[in-house]
């Protein structure tokens, strides 16, 4: 097995300052202002630069009129100095955490359903046995968080891996736990809410709080309606926000389409009121993703185990549909 330390990059004497030069020139364009964000001169950050690609061979950047653009091969050095400058990063806040007495910092990924759900109830078990851990817990697509989980600004994350982002599978590892039906709700009193024999037909002339063209919620949504000969609603407010779309609801007649958890949640409050139609739509399976070659800090591994406790007695064992995808 090949040691750590007789890597190329510990033949080559990689320093930390090219790594943060990458990081800044993809922000900045070029040399100039990614030399003064890191507070050194500009010759010194050409010539990291030159030392960085003589030691790769090839050439990370194309120089143009118009600025530095990433090559290729940019792109992925790019890449990878991010995630070690945040594996660097998180380092750092541990030891600071751990010598002020506290147990450690742990960033997860929610997708809105595990936040209504599992989520709440994992983070409940580890402050009650932990409570000086830190937690960070951000609601956000599966779409948005998985190229932030790859390069390590989230430890754990509770989403699905989207045809779309086929180039994450290798680097992560993917745990299925349930899958995600949808249905329709509107307020507590809604002129629908009792209505019997509801059918799409009957209220694809409603008016509509969804997510925003282009999320897959919204793309399934449409081919539904596709599917049986209609065409999608056009009365329609667009927002992935849950309280601007609780708002909207509880203010007006309007419908809106959830995840059935999320809405189970929030009709047991009395916020919300599921109306009587099963929707022929579904979510892909969802499930805990971590980075496959990252070790988790005793903290993250402390709520990823929670987290799959919890998953456990909200969802039962995955199904064997769910573990096939």
């Amino acid at each position: 097995m090949t040691r750590s330390y007789s890597n190329w990059f510990v033949r080559a004497r990689l320093k930390t300052r090219q790594l943060l030069l990458l990081a800044a020139m993809e922000e900045e364009g070029n040399v100039r202002r990614a030399a003064d964000v890191l507070g050194m001169t500009q010759p010194a950050a050409s010539r990291l630069l030159k030392e960085l690609e003589d030691m790769l061979g090839v050439s990370l950047f194309d120089r143009t009129p118009h600025g530095m653009h990433a090559t290729l091969y940019g792109e992925v050095m790019i890449r990878h100095a991010r995630m070690v400058l945040s594996n660097l990063s998180h380092a750092h806040d541990e030891i600071s955490a751990l010598r002020a007495g506290l147990a450690g910092q742990v960033r997860i990924g929610v997708i809105a359903a595990a936040a209504a759900t599992m989520v709440p109830r994992a983070i409940a078990s580890v402050k009650e046995r932990y409570p000086q851990l830190q937690m960070w817990a951000e609601v956000e697509t599966s779409d948005v968080m998985l190229p932030r989980l790859a390069e390590g600004e989230l430890d754990i994350m509770i989403g699905r891996v989207l045809e779309r982002q086929n180039q994450f599978k290798t680097e992560v590892r993917y745990e299925p736990l349930a899958d995600e039906p949808l249905c329709v709700v509107a307020r507590p009193g809604h002129p629908l809410e009792n209505e019997t024999g509801l059918t799409l037909r009957g209220i694809v002339n409603a008016s509509w709080v969804l997510h925003p063209p282009g999320s897959v919620l919204r793309h399934r949504f449409d081919l539904m309606f596709s599917q049986i000969g209609l065409n999608p609603p056009q009365n329609v407010v667009n927002t992935n926000n849950f309280l601007a779309i609780s708002s909207l609801l509880l203010q007006s007649d309007m419908l809106a389409v959830l995840p059935n958890e999320v809405a189970g949640q929030y009709q047991q409050y009395g916020v919300l009121k599921r109306l009587p139609i099963d929707l022929p739509c579904r979510m892909d399976t969802f499930g805990i993703i971590t980075r496959q070659s990252h070790l988790l800090s005793p903290a993250a591994s402390v709520v990823l185990e929670a987290l799959r406790e919890a998953a456990g007695v909200v969802y039962g064992a995955p199904s064997e549909a769910a573990v096939a995808r």
